[in-house]
């Protein structure tokens, strides 16, 4: 990701989330190991390194991190209808670039916490996020998607 998190711990949870998504969805791994690698591997700074080198992610909060990808894994039998049902036909989920599908699944999953911040800080840290990973349509269309499915899922926000 081209973007710096820097002092900007819940972004830096939430790009963490989108990877570990990403790694879990792609590798076929178990996200509990996932969540295990990431915490004892990418989060936190390394002894001798000041940042982001080798994909670290320093400044991430464990808890919301960990929190996040749970509840996308835990719920995307759930969070994948919703995602199909919000997407243009010709973006069919199948055929999502992966990243921006883990990014999705983190939003929704985020967006269905009764307990979690505001639906539209939700969608600006992950429209902030997209746009750190892409430079083509992607970003309007997570926007586009959380944004509409947040209308439901958080309705009273609006």
């Amino acid at each position: 990701m081209a973007q710096s998190t820097n002092s900007r711990p819940r972004t830096a949870s939430r790009v963490a989330a989108v990877q570990a998504l990403f790694q879990a969805d792609q590798g076929g791994d178990n996200p509990e190991t996932v969540i295990d690698q990431f915490v004892r591997h990418r989060l936190g700074n390394a002894e001798g390194q000041d940042g982001f080198e080798d994909g670290r992610i320093p400044d991430a909060e464990v808890k919301l991190f960990s929190r996040i990808v749970r509840e996308a894994v835990r719920r995307q039998d759930a969070i994948d209808p919703m995602l199909i049902e919000a997407l243009p036909d010709d973006w069919p989920l199948a055929r999502i670039d992966p990243v921006l599908r883990a990014l999705m699944r983190a939003g929704v999953a985020e967006l269905s916490m009764p307990d979690g911040p505001p639906a539209k800080v939700v969608i600006n840290e992950y429209l902030d996020i997209a746009r750190g990973f892409f430079t083509g349509p992607e970003p309007g269309l997570a926007n586009a998607v959380l944004d509409r499915l947040a209308r439901t899922l958080r309705a009273s926000d609006f």
